[in-house]
């Protein structure tokens, strides 16, 4: 798959961008990890996960323990699907159309040295509802396994310095059984999960 369509080459021809775009492309695009590459992600408790099929398009944000997201493989990156509010809008884009694409940031700052602050990956998502690793990942409902197609760090100049104060309660972690979100007792909804719970 070209790294560039040809609406994004109609604007760099425009805006006089195409050499840059061209020469980022030849220096920064690759289609494996590196280690500072595996340094972000292995360490990021959140993402952001852009998928679109049958005219709709949707971003999510992904959050865990830091670690929840893995390189299990050289053009491969692994991560749980938890509970969630059960609208299944980005699996269900997965589901129908697998490409997607996922941001990382590091609100802590970024060098221009090479080492990701912002790195997008792009590539092809699967769903694994029995794969026996799930186990690692306290708390997964199924598994999302993305094969690489691009892996391209671009400038951090304007993502803000924040500091993480405290990771959310709900995240699953071994040994710890999160609390019901506050939505699942509302008016609207509460019967359904009352009739689960038996």
């Amino acid at each position: 798959m070209d790294f560039y369509h040809e609406g994004m080459r109609e604007l760099q021809d425009r805006y006089e961008g195409r050499a840059v775009a061209d020469r980022l492309e030849a220096h920064r695009a690759r289609a494996s990890f590196n280690d500072d590459d595996r340094g972000l992600i292995e360490s990021a408790a959140f993402f952001f996960l852009a998928s679109a099929a049958g005219g709709n398009v949707d971003c999510s944000f992904k959050g865990g323990e830091p670690g929840f997201v893995r390189i299990t493989g050289e053009r491969e990156l692994t991560w749980p699907d938890y509970d969630g509010n059960r609208m299944y809008r980005s699996l269900g884009n997965i589901f129908s159309s697998p490409r997607v694409g996922l941001l990382f940031l590091s609100f802590e700052g970024g060098r221009f040295d090479g080492s990701a602050a912002r790195l997008r990956v792009t590539g092809r998502a699967s769903i694994i509802d029995d794969d026996p690793t799930m186990t690692d990942w306290p708390g997964a409902k199924r598994l999302i396994r993305l094969a690489v197609d691009r892996v391209f760090p671009n400038c951090p100049r304007y993502i803000p310095k924040f500091a993480a104060v405290e990771p959310s309660v709900f995240t699953p972690k071994e040994g710890y059984e999160p609390p019901d979100p506050p939505w699942k007792a509302r008016d609207f909804v509460k019967d359904i999960f009352d009739a689960e719970r038996g």
